[in-house]
């Protein structure tokens, strides 16, 4: 195991196991002071650039905050965001942004959207594609570290995917590489914008 992914384990498993302490500050204060700019006040944000945070499971949410902290996932602002937050605030925080709702964004290209839904459902398998459901479940919500997909923004979701196929964003069971590299462009807008309008 490398030394970035030992010590982003020790953090996790420190958010697991630690409550909120006596200094740590309220969820809600870390999102006025430092989420709420890039990812809105409930963790919906209106810029898909910025991913929505509301609804998302509290495992995978603590997870990602300890890997940019320890910086196993790079991003220069996620990583100062976090710097200072301890176990506890990122465990809290987590949890606080899951129980938000989030709702579906509005289905800009339907066509594309029908064809996404077939490669979620089924995969290609003339391809090699395994059928994203096998993780994310029927409804597109994950489960504990696998994230919900369902209502982001397709822009988002097209970034991750790309950089998931490039490997400039590395996931430890190397799993999601292994399912999106037979996939084409087209293919990952098509199940970015399906995914996009789900509930």
């Amino acid at each position: 195991m490398r030394p970035q992914k030992s010590v982003a384990a020790a953090i996790l498993v420190a958010a697991f196991s630690s409550g909120v302490g006596a200094t740590d500050r309220a969820p809600e204060q870390i999102v006025a002071e430092r989420c709420c700019k890039c990812h809105g006040p409930e963790g919906r944000s209106s810029n898909p650039d910025f991913p929505k945070l509301a609804g998302q499971n509290a495992d995978y949410l603590t997870r990602q905050l300890a890997n940019f902290k320890t910086g196993v996932r790079t991003s220069d602002p996620m990583q100062q965001e976090v710097a200072h937050l301890t176990g506890g605030e990122m465990r809290a925080l987590a949890l606080y942004l899951s129980a938000k709702e989030i709702g579906p964004e509005p289905v800009a290209a339907r066509g594309e959207a029908a064809i996404g839904m077939a490669l979620y459902f089924s995969g290609d398998p003339e391809n090699g594609v395994t059928a994203c459901i096998t993780c994310h479940g029927p409804e597109g919500r994950g489960a504990m570290y696998l994230p919900r997909l369902a209502g982001q923004h397709a822009k988002y979701l097209v970034a991750q995917l790309h950089a998931f196929r490039d490997q400039s964003r590395v996931a430890p069971d190397m799993v999601m590489h292994t399912v999106i590299e037979n996939v084409s462009d087209a293919g990952i807008v098509a199940v970015a914008q399906f995914l996009s309008g789900m509930k």
